[in-house]
């Protein structure tokens, strides 16, 4: 895995804005080195527009356009945390690329991510958010993220950053054995789920109640 080029920030934006946000994950409970050193590297405020950059830091969710969200930092940290569970991750998916923020953490803690994103024009911010960070392992994809990307499938770990009304059924599907999946699932009432492939079976297990934009089908 090629390392990420850290970019520089001041004030608000700055190296040490970011570390204090690594100190309140480890007060919450959050444990994986690995994801908390993410997290430290990968300038979140890099991913925001510029009037928002000083709020980067802070733990909650922001908008970044087309009616999303760039999650905020404690769910993303709990759900990497989760979905790699202490181990090496080879071939990752991520649904739903966003601003591109959570591809650039995988991209950090796994030898190979790939991303689609359903919405071309904030797939293009992303690719332009991420330009600074000359990330080699990480390819971002135009598609339905319900369909997932079974042409490069199994996946090591699978990580679903919107809320469908139930588990996308191709999703499990492209999990490699031992594979992990985590999504936000239902409407409403929103559960964060673990999907773990075993053998021949599905296992799944409920997390703990969040709030993310809704997941759609197709193509815009």
């Amino acid at each position: 895995m090629s390392p990420l080029s850290p970019t520089r920030g001041v004030g608000l934006t700055s190296q040490r804005t970011r570390d204090r946000m690594v100190s309140r994950l480890r007060d919450k409970g959050i444990r994986d080195e690995r994801v908390l050193a993410a997290m430290s590297e990968v300038p979140r405020h890099l991913f925001v527009d510029e009037a928002l950059a000083s709020r980067a830091y802070d733990d909650a969710a922001l908008p970044i356009g087309f009616e999303q969200t760039i999650s905020q930092p404690l769910v993303i940290a709990r759900m990497l945390e989760s979905v790699r569970a202490g181990r090496q991750l080879d071939r990752v998916l991520e649904v739903g690329t966003g601003c591109g923020y959570q591809a650039a953490l995988l991209a950090h803690i796994a030898r190979e991510v790939y991303s689609v994103e359903r919405i071309a024009g904030l797939l293009e911010r992303a690719r332009t958010n991420l330009r600074p960070l000359r990330i080699a392992n990480l390819r971002l994809a135009y598609g339905d993220g319900y369909k997932g990307l079974p042409e490069v499938a199994p996946f090591d770990a699978i990580v679903v950053a919107a809320a469908a009304p139930e588990l996308p059924s191709e999703l499990p599907r492209q999990l490699a054995p031992g594979g992990r999946l985590i999504a936000p699932v239902g409407l409403e009432e929103q559960r964060l789920i673990l999907v773990e492939r075993r053998e021949s079976r599905l296992v799944e297990t409920v997390l703990e109640s969040v709030r993310f934009v809704p997941m759609r089908m197709g193509k815009r």
